[in-house]
């Protein structure tokens, strides 16, 4: 028991002051630091820097079922070189044109015969009340 208390009055660190080792200076230069002039160093413009660093990634591209699409300003449009000839592909914007022409129209109908159902509903409630009240009229007077 004598020497745990020994051992406790006993400092971890023999020495009273605590200096770590000094860090080797970098090697190289950060990549941030090339885009500006400091002493003399290398001044790149962005567009040298995306080109010489690799940040110019270019459109996305993907493949599906054999059909190569690039992303280019807001719209997937598929490569030349695709199974898909300019005819077929006119062919398929002209019958997606008639498609939807045809969904406005029958959209229309639709709202058209709905207005009318209404109508007729309204009428025929009308009616129901007033033949109501005359059948009522009627027993009141017998």
């Amino acid at each position: 028991m004598e020497e745990f208390k020994r051992s406790l009055k006993m400092p971890l660190f023999v020495g009273n002051t605590f200096s770590p080792k000094k860090t080797p200076p970098r090697k190289s230069a950060s990549l941030s630091n090339l885009h500006t002039v400091s002493g003399g160093g290398l001044q790149l413009d962005r567009s040298t820097r995306e080109v010489e660093l690799g940040l110019e990634y270019g459109a996305p591209v993907m493949n599906i079922g054999g059909q190569s699409l690039k992303f280019e300003e807001g719209q997937w449009i598929a490569d030349s070189g695709g199974s898909v000839s300019g005819k077929e592909v006119q062919r398929l914007k002209k019958r997606n044109m008639q498609l939807e022409e045809e969904n406005n129209l029958l959209k229309l109908k639709i709202e058209i015969l709905l207005d009318m159902l209404t109508e007729t509903t309204a009428e025929s409630h009308l009616m129901e009340r007033e033949l109501e009240e005359m059948k009522n009229h009627h027993r009141r007077k017998k």
